[in-house]
C-alpha cells in the first residue's frame, strides 16, 4: 500500500491565510491562473520551516534565494505557471524552477488578480500615492466591478471589489507633482510619460497595476497610471486628451508586496504559528531599466 501524501500544516496555513485576505473568487479566471500552483509534502522527518518568501515574479534567481533561505512556501504575486505543461525539462527556465523547488520541497502560491480586485489591495495602494500630492484625494471608486462570468459569487465582506481605481483630486494639480509623487513612492529615477499639450491641471486619475489599458481605456480621467502600455494604446489615449504615466509592469506592484502584503500575511500566520516568518525577496526586480547614453 502506498503511503498517503499530504500537504504540510504550514503550507495549508499559508493558503488559508492568503485566501482569507484575497479570495480566489475575485480573480479574473477567464485568463488568470491563481491559487496553489505547486504543492509540497509533509515529511516523515518532521515539520517544514515556518518561513515564507514573497516575490513579485518567481525567477530562477528568486527560486535559488528561496532554497538558500530555507523557506517552505513562496508566495509569488505573478503566477509562474500560466499555461499547460507538456513536459518538465531543464532546458526551459520555468520548468527548471518547478524541478528545483520540488527537489527542495517548496510550495508556490499565487494570488495575482485577487490582490488587484480586493478593496485595500494593490490598486488601492497605487491610488493612495495620490494622497501625497497637493490637495490629496477626495474620492476613489472601482473602475470595473469583479462580477459576472469570472466572479459569480463574491465572498461575504468583499462586496465592491473590482479592477482599477478612479481617483478624484480635491483640487486641480499639475502633472509634474503627480509624476514626482509616483517616482518617489515607487523608488524610481525615471518614468515614461505621454503628455497632452497644451498642459492642463489634472483633476482625476485612473490607476491600474500591471498592464492596465483594457481596464482603464474608457475611464473618465485626465491621467492614466499603469505599469505598461503599448505604443498604439498610448497614442489613442493621447488623442482622446488623456496623459499616460507608465512605471514598468512590476514596479507598479512590487511596493505593495513589500509594504502591505508582508506585514498583513505575517500577522495572519502568527495567529496560529507564533514563529512564522515572512521574508521579501532581495532578488526580485523588474527586467527593464532605463539607461542614459551619456552615462
Amino acid at each position: 500500500m502506498e503511503p498517503a501524501l499530504q500537504s504540510p500544516p504550514f503550507t495549508q496555513l499559508v493558503v488559508k491565510a492568503m485566501r482569507s485576505l484575497y479570495p480566489e473568487e475575485l480573480a479574473d479566471r477567464a485568463w488568470d491562473n491563481v491559487g496553489l500552483l505547486q504543492e509540497n509534502i509533509a515529511l516523515p522527518s518532521g515539520a517544514v520551516p515556518s518561513r515564507v518568501l514573497l516575490t513579485n515574479d518567481l525567477t530562477l534567481r528568486v527560486a535559488e534565494e528561496a532554497i538558500k533561505k530555507q523557506v517552505s512556501v513562496i508566495v509569488s504575486y505573478h503566477p509562474f505557471i500560466f499555461r499547460g505543461l507538456k513536459s518538465i525539462t531543464l532546458g526551459d527556465p520555468h520548468q527548471r524552477i518547478v524541478l528545483r523547488l520540488a527537489q527542495h520541497n517548496i510550495a508556490v502560491y499565487s494570488p495575482h488578480t485577487a490582490v488587484d480586485a480586493v478593496l485595500g489591495g494593490v490598486n488601492d495602494w497605487l491610488a493612495s500615492i495620490l494622497d501625497k500630492v497637493p490637495g490629496g484625494t477626495s474620492d476613489v471608486t472601482v473602475v470595473q466591478p469583479a462580477r459576472g462570468a469570472t466572479a459569480p459569487s463574491i465572498p461575504p465582506g468583499f462586496d465592491g471589489a473590482g479592477y482599477g481605481r478612479l481617483v478624484r483630486l480635491r483640487e486641480p494639480t499639475d502633472l509634474e507633482s503627480i509624476l514626482r509623487a509616483y517616482a518617489v513612492a515607487l523608488r524610481m529615477r525615471h518614468v515614461m510619460v505621454s503628455r497632452v499639450a497644451p498642459a492642463a491641471p489634472i483633476r482625476s486619475v485612473a490607476v491600474c497595476a500591471g498592464s492596465g489599458f483594457d481596464v482603464l481605456k474608457d475611464a473618465d480621467a485626465d491621467l492614466i497610471v499603469t505599469g505598461e502600455m503599448t505604443h498604439h494604446n498610448a497614442l489613442r489615449l493621447k488623442m482622446l486628451g488623456k496623459s499616460v504615466l507608465t512605471v514598468f509592469h512590476s514596479n507598479s506592484e512590487r511596493g505593495f508586496v513589500r509594504e502591505v502584503l508582508q506585514p498583513k500575511l505575517e500577522r495572519a500566520l502568527r495567529e496560529e504559528d507564533a514563529v512564522a516568518e515572512v521574508l521579501v525577496s532581495e532578488e526580485d526586480e523588474d527586467p527593464f531599466e532605463i539607461w542614459e547614453a551619456k552615462e
